[in-house]
C-alpha cells in the first residue's frame, strides 16, 4: 500500500503539484502539472487539482510501482500511455 501526497500551488496557468509516495521504506518525487482545460475535462467542477491527482497517482500505481511514475509530468500525459484514463479517472472522482 502506498501513501500519497500531494501539494498543489497555483503556476504556469494552472497549477504545479508536487507528489511524493511512499511505500516500503522508500520514497519517489513527483512533480504534475495540471492546466485549467485538463482540470475542467477530468475533473468537471473542481476548482483545485488536489483530488485529481491524488486518484490519478493511485491510478498509476494500480498499474506501475512508483520507481516507473515519470518524475515531472503533464496530467494529460497520462492519457498518452495509459488509453482510457480519462474516460476511467472520471467515475473515480
Amino acid at each position: 500500500m502506498s501513501d500519497v501526497d500531494v501539494r498543489c500551488e497555483p503556476g504556469g496557468g494552472g497549477w504545479i503539484c508536487q507528489v511524493t509516495v511512499s511505500a516500503s521504506g522508500s520514497h519517489s518525487e513527483h512533480e504534475v502539472s495540471v492546466g485549467r482545460q485538463e482540470l475542467e475535462s477530468l475533473a468537471p467542477g473542481s476548482a483545485d487539482p488536489d483530488a485529481l491527482v491524488g486518484a490519478s497517482f493511485a491510478y498509476l500505481l494500480e498499474r506501475e510501482s512508483k520507481e516507473s511514475i515519470l518524475p515531472s509530468f503533464s496530467i494529460s500525459d497520462i492519457e498518452r500511455y495509459f488509453p482510457g484514463y480519462g474516460r476511467e479517472i472520471r467515475t473515480r472522482l
